[in-house]
């Protein structure tokens, strides 16, 4: 709801139509109460998940910190984000088959 609210000044950026603004919100809220239905099923599959997306955001402050130092390029900003995610979501899948073996075994 809160984001929503939020993308209001956004659509006016872009348009001024208020058939636009309305419906657009009324889509995004409507997606985003099935996206959370859809990961409240699914959050206990993705327990590690909240550590690669910590990861993801120390990478991005240290980016925003070292800026007028050194400018990352943003290809290796997406890869480095990317194999972050990509490497957390494999962790989680072997964490996730180990405590299935678990459960199974007598």
């Amino acid at each position: 709801m809160i984001f929503a609210v939020d993308s209001i000044p956004a659509i006016f950026a872009v348009t001024t139509d208020p058939f636009i603004v309305l419906t657009s919100n009324l889509f995004a809220i409507l997606g985003l109460r099935a996206m959370y239905f859809l990961l409240a099923n699914v959050a206990e599959r993705f327990s590690m998940l909240k550590y690669g997306l910590a990861i993801v955001l120390v990478f991005i402050g240290f980016k925003m910190l070292i800026v007028d130092l050194y400018h990352i390029p943003v290809g290796i900003s997406l890869g480095v984000v990317g194999a972050i995610l990509a490497s957390t979501l494999l962790i989680n899948a072997w964490v996730n088959r180990k405590r299935d073996q678990k459960k199974l075994a007598p």
